[in-house]
């Protein structure tokens, strides 16, 4: 009998001790962000090291999330929302998009094409009832009278709009006559577009009738419970506002643009993109083989930089990497699988965000300073070891490197 109880205590203690472990175990992963290469990364050492970052690269505000399992992990801001004001950075503040707008365009045309709504390859103009020629619109991109005598126009399609193929400029505005053209033969290279994004928005509004706001409201924002995001400026924004700042930290504003704009206009908040993201990453709301081929590279990449002069001359150095662009989203290649990213960029803002499908790791950070994106590259390794992102070939030149 005495063999039996210590038998009994014995079982017991065994039990236990395989719950505490199991407890532990569970506690530290808790406590821990898993990167690329498997290492653990406790949550306390990535603030220390993204405020380090932020106070010596003098980055006025900073939001990032982090995703494993392809569910959010992490999620911090630092800084300010408005230096001058000490108003401080929040989940809830809200930013410009800049270009994560094009992220959720490419989201909302992906669902369209997975109802037969649009063809991805079928010619824009088809789907106009009157000539491309004969439209105007709002805003600076009022019109395409520009395309006269150039009929390339006509074998644009929506898949060149998403991968940056059509040919035209980022936007006419930069051209040094402010006109559009297109600069080379749709479909044959790579040339990041604002232009191409705006145009299939154009023919979109027009095949269904329905503004873009109302639709990104119905079919994205509301499912997606975004009750703080919008392509148009709303007067409500105005209570939580981040504004944008120039690298000596002087407030550069906030775009209120009242014209929704698929390229650019999107003001939303790190919570509220988090939750876009959250269902990018998973696929969610869209078909399977269509958020495959969103993600997976449909043609290479081979400039020296994304723009400038030096995106029109080609090198091997992104090779490695087979740099290329899917729809609505930059691709890469690594050890750990493909890696799809956007980025979202003006004066005053610099936006980033990769995911990996295959690890379900991903990363958001949303920065409201020109100083931001020389902190990408050294937070993008050090969070989720990411040391494949083209950051030079995108400009986020590491704030050590940069002139004083």
């Amino acid at each position: 009998m005495q063999f039996f109880n210590w038998l009994r205590s014995f079982r017991t203690h065994v039990v236990m001790f395989l719950l505490l472990s199991l407890f532990s175990a569970g506690w530290a992963g808790a406590q821990s962000i898993t990167r690329l290469d498997g290492s653990l990364l406790k949550r306390t050492d990535l603030t220390r090291q993204i405020q380090h970052l932020v106070d010596t690269a003098q980055v006025a505000g900073l939001g990032i999330i982090v995703f494993n399992n392809n569910r959010p992990v992490y999620s911090h801001t630092f800084g300010y929302a408005n230096v001058a004001e000490k108003q401080v950075f929040t989940d809830t503040s809200h930013l410009y998009g800049a270009s994560f707008s094009k992220a959720v365009f490419t989201y909302f045309v992906m669902q369209l094409a997975g109802e037969g709504i649009i063809d991805l390859d079928k010619p824009l103009v088809q789907y106009l009832p009157q000539p491309l020629l004969s439209y105007t619109f709002p805003g600076k991109l009022k019109d395409y009278r520009d395309l006269e005598g150039d009929n390339r126009y006509e074998k644009i399609t929506a898949r060149m709009c998403l991968a940056h193929t059509t040919g035209f400029p980022n936007f006419r505005w930069f051209e040094p006559d402010k006109k559009l053209r297109i600069k080379f033969e749709p479909g044959t290279r790579v040339s990041y577009s604002g232009e191409g994004m705006y145009l299939l928005q154009v023919v979109i509004q027009e095949m269904i009738h329905t503004g873009l706001e109302t639709l990104a409201e119905q079919r994205i924002f509301k499912p997606l419970k975004m009750k703080q995001t919008s392509y148009i400026w709303q007067p409500r924004f105005e209570k939580q506002l981040v504004v944008g700042h120039d690298a000596q930290g002087n407030s550069t504003g906030f775009p209120r643009r009242p014209d929704a704009n698929a390229a650019g206009s999107m003001i939303t908040t790190l919570n509220d993109y988090g939750k876009f993201y959250t269902a990018l990453i998973q696929s969610r709301g869209l078909q399977p083989r269509l958020w495959k081929e969103m993600t997976t590279a449909q043609i290479r990449i081979h400039s020296v930089k994304q723009f400038g002069p030096l995106s029109w001359r080609d090198t091997t150095m992104n090779d490695a990497i087979q740099l290329a662009y899917g729809l609505g989203f930059g691709v890469i290649h690594s050890p750990y699988g493909r890696g799809y990213f956007k980025e979202g960029n003006d004066r005053g803002w610099g936006h980033y965000s990769i995911a990996f499908p295959d690890r379900k790791i991903a990363i958001i950070i949303m920065t409201n300073s020109d100083n931001g994106e020389g902190v990408f590259r050294d937070l993008l390794q050090y969070a989720i070891g990411d040391k494949f992102t083209p950051w030079y070939w995108e400009n986020y030149i590491p704030w050590q490197e940069k002139e004083p």
